[in-house]
Formats: C-alpha cells, structure tokens, sequence
C-alpha cells in the first residue's frame, strides 16, 4: 500500500476529485463519502513484475450520504481530502 493510502481511516470522511484527462482538456469529477475500505486489490490484468503477476491499483470504498457503495482507483491525478 502507497504511504498516502495509510493517512485515511475507517469512518473518516473524505472528498475525492479526480482529473480525467480528455483529448486537450481534463474533466474534474468529485465524490464524497464515509471511507470504509482502505488498500490495493488486485485486477485481472495481467503484469509480468507485479504481486501474483497481477496489477493492484490503491483503492477506497466509500458510502455516500444516499447509501450508495463507490469503489475510487486512486492515481497520480486522484486528490483526497479528510473533512472535518
């Protein structure tokens, strides 16, 4: 796990903007939530050097305020922010 992934707990609420990058421009999308899963899962792509010859991208599980579950891969164009 990412040292920046070991700053967010369990309960904690957070805001994650995220930049999706478009032909010349980015797209900003925002989701906010109580964190309630915290680490890296592994995806079934397959990669040569990686943990089980799996690729594992950080991930958080968040509960919106509607109940909604969200599941966010975090990249270097991820921004999390604790809230209160």
């Amino acid at each position: 796990m990412s040292e920046a992934m070991t700053e967010y707990e369990i309960g904690s609420r957070v805001r994650v903007s995220q930049q999706v990058m478009l032909h010349d421009s980015a797209q900003v999308t925002t989701v906010e939530g109580i964190v309630l899963r915290v680490g890296q899962q592994k995806t079934g792509s397959w990669f040569a050097h990686g943990r089980d010859k799996k690729l594992w991208l950080d991930r958080l599980e968040l509960r919106k305020d509607d109940g909604e579950l969200v599941v966010v891969n975090l990249d270097q164009h991820s921004r999390v922010d604790v809230i209160g």
